[in-house]
């Protein structure tokens, strides 16, 4: 006989299973919908989603209690909560991934070969991709709808402190697909809090699973990489340095400073490590650090900076591998644009890096030396975004080599064939 444990695991396979079959199901019939088609299931999900309001932060609201209780830090319960004007955002990013040209069919190269063989390199979609995601429930929307749009079938697994929320956005992307007359389970949201259906995905779901994308925290993304028997897209950490070099403006590097530290602290784009340049201590960092101060930063440095900036608490060296997700940076002075190479190369996750310079050598030899996904000149690290990159949305920031790297958007989420047209040729 099974034990109720034992009966639990079952049925949760059981679900998966059946979540995994009808995606799979799914995925011929949106392969080849048209671009209207899909771009109609777009706009009505998010007609749906400004018209369900109410609905969406009265199940919020239940998930923002629950995360109280469960003693939730503030950078997750920021990521938690919706208001009315992250609801019009999400709106607004389906709207904007509708109005991104379709990938699916697009050809990339096209060649002719001496024998006359005429070949196409042309996108078509990756399959049925796997989302795990924790607190943001603006992910249901946005990898809903970009995968949509690249043709993929999805199947979303939001954490149980955004369940209540997810469900609701999830409710309005259904509509959308109804009233486009597209399968309806090209989109799934997994309706249990299971731990169990996480590890069913990573199976694969009986091959029925293609890509596994993940979005959270560093345990979850380390467990997703380390079970995972299918391919993922995903960073670990988004250790994030921002470097101001001699050559930086002092109004712009205090502006893009508590920018990129202090808009949303719990994005992996906020910036987690501050460098600068030795030669300008006496000029830039104090009125830097004085200013993420003001904004309400913890600041903590190294011996020679806090000479400089005695309010700064002792750096460690474990504050260098620290992605903080919080009101808290850490601060180092380096030799010259050599040393935040160096330092960066060293301790950066390969997410994101920003240079404020007005050298043009200096950010030539950052952009060249630097082997991160996102790297920046004059901006804040913030921009680390799928929409901030003209890109509608993201489904995540890869910060691997194969496949994707940087924001995940639709092309991204597309692979490819070659279509070889001939008239007769036979191979000697």
């Amino acid at each position: 006989m099974l034990t109720s444990h034992e009966k639990a695991r079952d049925d949760t396979a059981a679900l998966m299973a059946g979540l995994g079959r009808r995606a799979r199901a799914a995925a011929r019939p949106l392969a080849v919908a048209t671009t209207e088609a899909k771009n109609s299931a777009l706009n009505a999900m998010a007609d749906a989603i400004v018209a369900s309001q109410r609905a969406i932060l009265d199940a919020n609201a239940i998930d923002l209690a629950n995360g109280t209780e469960a003693g939730l830090s503030p950078a997750m319960m920021d990521r938690l909560k919706l208001d009315p004007s992250r609801i019009r955002a999400m709106a607004d990013g389906i709207r904007a991934i509708a109005g991104l040209k379709d990938p699916v069919g697009d050809v990339i190269a096209e060649w002719d070969r001496p024998n006359g063989l005429h070949i196409e390199r042309v996108r078509t979609p990756l399959g049925v991709v796997g989302v795990i995601y924790e607190s943001r429930p603006n992910v249901t929307a946005d990898a809903g709808a970009l995968c949509l749009k690249a043709g993929n079938p999805v199947i979303l697994r939001g954490g149980s402190d955004s369940l209540n929320s997810s469900a609701a956005i999830h409710a309005c992307m259904v509509e959308g697909l109804k009233a486009a007359g597209l399968p309806q389970d090209a989109l799934q949201l997994v309706p249990t809090p299971d731990r169990a259906a996480v590890g069913e995905m990573l199976k694969g779901l009986g091959g029925n699973l293609d890509v596994i994308v993940p979005r959270g925290g560093r345990s979850l993304v380390e467990r997703v990489q380390n079970e995972a028997r299918v391919p993922v897209f995903a960073h670990l950490e988004g250790i994030c340095h921002l470097y101001i070099d001699r050559s930086a403006n002092l109004d712009m590097a205090r502006k893009i400073a508590v920018n990129a530290k202090m808009r949303r602290t719990g994005i992996c784009g906020a910036a987690e490590t501050l460098l600068v340049d030795r030669a300008v201590a006496q000029t830039h960092l104090v009125p830097v650090l004085e200013a993420l101060k003001a904004a309400g930063c913890e600041i903590r440095a190294d011996a020679e900076a806090r000479e400089a900036f005695p309010d700064a608490k002792p750096a460690t060296d474990a504050d260098w591998t620290t992605e903080y997700l919080d009101a808290v940076i850490s601060v180092k002075l380096v030799d010259g644009v050599a040393g935040a190479i160096d330092h960066i190369e060293t301790f950066s996750s390969h997410h994101t890096e920003t240079i404020v310079a007005d050298d043009a050598a200096a950010v030539g030899r950052f952009f060249n030396e630097i082997d991160s996904a996102i790297l920046l000149h004059n901006a804040s690290t913030q921009f680390a975004d799928g929409g901030e990159f003209g890109m509608g949305a993201e489904i995540g920031i890869a910060t691997g080599k194969m496949h994707a790297r940087g924001p995940v958007g639709v092309e991204q989420l597309t692979s490819f064939k070659y279509r070889v047209r001939g008239n007769g040729q036979v191979r000697p």
